[in-house]
């Protein structure tokens, strides 16, 4: 077996981690069979598919992957699965098995997928929703939303639900995106969460009251009834959101769309930065500040280029706030909401501050940080800051494991691994993609996205998100590395 590159990493000296905290009720990273994490080494493993190696794990872990869009994958309603599989939400299914509801970032304009009219349908993105065994082999798959676009990732509601997130503001009201595709072909807006329910199809309804901007994960709290939202602006700062319905969708079993929305500032300081460096166990008090207009449609002739830069639109809910003293941040990505805190990923942040407003290569100049927000204390807590590249490099997706540790997904040009983080500040491996296409390019750049474990905590099931996406269904003895 042999040992991967950051498979060993000294503890508190490789993270700002803060001890106690938001971090009450972790278990300790040497819990269970009494070995350290940072001790467990990485090897290659066969993929039970077909006995390919595309995972490198510690002893003991076994895997399967499905849903491999290398090869055409046709669902039972006769669609073909898009690929670019991110977020994804794991929900106890019948008999044993495990109901997943994927995501799928696509962008541009190729058309829905699935065999009923989308929300748009000249936009290309979705979910699926499958259901497989805990070794994951596939028992269904359907389309359950369809003409969505850059569905990102999102969040397990505790009723029963998945919310997407649109990364995006795209639509027939703005200019051409990064991308230079027109927008002209779109029919309706972009840039909301939707709900999609565990059993069948969403309404394809957006929640246009929880804002018009960059969605990328969501969380609820069910004591305080929020639903919490993380903002992925690239090339611009980003915010953290909270969204109050008006009915308890824990008593309603669904999110309304009469709610108010606001965005973070922190208590006696305007505008304050935190995409630069934190020092270890850095803590605020925060506030939130209104968003008083949280979907604008800009005016706009149908089957003309509209006049409204992309740009300009995809500031105008995050500057409100900001207006108001809302907090700078740099790209959040993943969240995940665990007995009364919202922790959540800054993909570049750590670094030194930002000095403009725009930056062509992403807003931040950091590794990537882990945010916590306590929901009943109101404060903002620093869990870790990436001291440089080798040790963890841009983090993204997020989730929580039923023995408490969180689990990170990786999302850069080099390996990309999953991680686990402790309480006491312990970093360590999981995962390393070493997947090779078809054609034997090397795809080990290729991100990991969707970490989510199923209800009883044996299963890990994650995505490779990229043109041509894969999922993953992870099992062995969690608990003797620390997870």
């Amino acid at each position: 077996m042999t040992l991967e590159r950051r498979t060993f990493l000294k503890g508190s000296a490789a993270a700002a981690a803060v001890l106690g905290g938001p971090f009450v009720g972790f278990v300790n990273s040497a819990n269970g069979a009494g070995r350290s994490p940072a001790a467990v080494g990485l090897g290659a493993v066969a993929d039970q598919r077909d006995g390919k190696v595309r995972l490198h794990l510690p002893s003991g872990f076994n895997y399967r992957s499905f849903h491999d869009t290398e090869f055409p994958v046709t669902l039972r309603d006769g669609t073909a699965l898009p690929g670019r599989h991110d977020g994804m939400g794991a929900f106890r299914g019948p008999d044993d098995s495990v109901v997943l509801v994927r995501n799928h970032e696509v962008n541009g304009t190729p058309g829905k997928f699935g065999p009923r009219s989308g929300y748009d349908e000249a936009a290309g993105g979705g979910t699926t929703t499958i259901r497989v065994t805990k070794q994951g082999e596939v028992l269904d798959s359907y389309t359950s939303l369809s003409g969505t676009m850059m569905n990102c990732s999102g969040g397990i509601m505790p009723w029963g639900s998945w919310i997407t997130c649109e990364e995006t503001v795209n639509g027939p009201d703005v200019e051409p995106d990064f991308t230079g595709v027109s927008n002209v072909p779109l029919q309706r807006p972009h840039g909301y969460i939707f709900e999609v329910p565990v059993k069948g199809r969403s309404d394809q309804n957006p929640i246009t009251r929880a804002g018009r901007f960059a969605h990328e994960a969501v969380s609820f709290d069910p004591v305080g009834g929020r639903l919490y939202l993380t903002e992925d602006n690239f090339a611009f700062a980003s915010g953290f959101y909270r969204y109050t319905p008006r009915r308890n969708p824990m008593v309603a079993g669904r999110l309304d769309n009469d709610g108010d929305l606001e965005m973070l500032a922190v208590k006696d300081s305007w505008n304050a930065h935190l995409e630069g460096h934190q020092g270890p166990g850095t803590r605020y008090k925060v506030e939130w500040v209104p968003i008083a207009e949280p979907d604008k449609v800009f005016p706009y002739t149908a089957g003309e280029v509209a006049s409204t830069p992309n740009d300009d639109a995809i500031v105008f809910v995050g500057n409100q706030g900001r207006e108001l003293g809302a907090a700078y941040f740099s790209r959040l990505e993943g969240q995940v909401y665990d007995d009364g805190v919202v922790y959540f990923t800054s993909t570049q942040g750590g670094g030194l501050p930002e000095t403009g407003s725009h930056s062509a290569t992403g807003f931040g100049n950091g590794s990537g940080q882990v945010w916590a927000y306590d929901t009943r204390n109101e404060t903002l807590t620093l869990v870790y800051e990436s001291p440089d590249r080798d040790t963890l490099d841009f983090p993204d997706n997020i989730t929580v494991s039923p023995r408490g540790t969180l689990v990170v997904c990786e999302d850069n040009t080099q390996d990309n691994y999953l991680r686990g983080l402790s309480k006491d500040g312990e970093l360590w491996n999981i995962a390393l993609n070493r997947l090779r296409s078809i054609s034997d390019v090397d795809r080990s750049g290729d991100e990991f996205a969707g970490s989510t474990f199923s209800t009883d905590g044996e299963t890990l099931f994650v995505n490779i998100q990229s043109s041509r996406g894969m999922t993953f269904a992870i099992w062995g003895p969690w608990q003797d590395i620390g997870v």
